[in-house]
């Protein structure tokens, strides 16, 4: 069933060699855990739960990739989710290429 709530949403690149590999995948499942949003993660084929790390994996993203990433907007917390996500992508995930 869909919320009756909007998407706040925002088109990322994957920026790491290895592409989407457990340890970002830790870090976004994280981020949307912590902010007690409800988040998603979507290629042009697939949508997965953004709150869980072997769906984040399921979607095989290697480095060049394009995901969207889909915030619930229900609260105040979800901007600041989105920006904090999208600030993990824009970083490379802490990891050095």
């Amino acid at each position: 069933m869909d919320s009756p709530c909007a998407w706040l949403k925002a088109t990322v690149t994957i920026p790491n060699a290895l592409g989407l590999h457990a340890r970002p995948a830790a870090q976004i499942a994280k981020t949307v855990q912590d902010a007690d949003v409800n988040a998603r993660l979507a290629t042009a084929h697939e949508t997965v739960d953004a709150s869980s790390i072997i769906d984040i994996l399921t979607l095989g993203c290697v480095k060049g990739s394009q995901v969207t990433l889909e915030v619930e907007k229900c609260g105040a917390r979800s901007e600041n989710a989105l920006r904090r996500l999208v600030s993990l992508f824009e970083n490379g995930f802490g990891e050095h290429s």
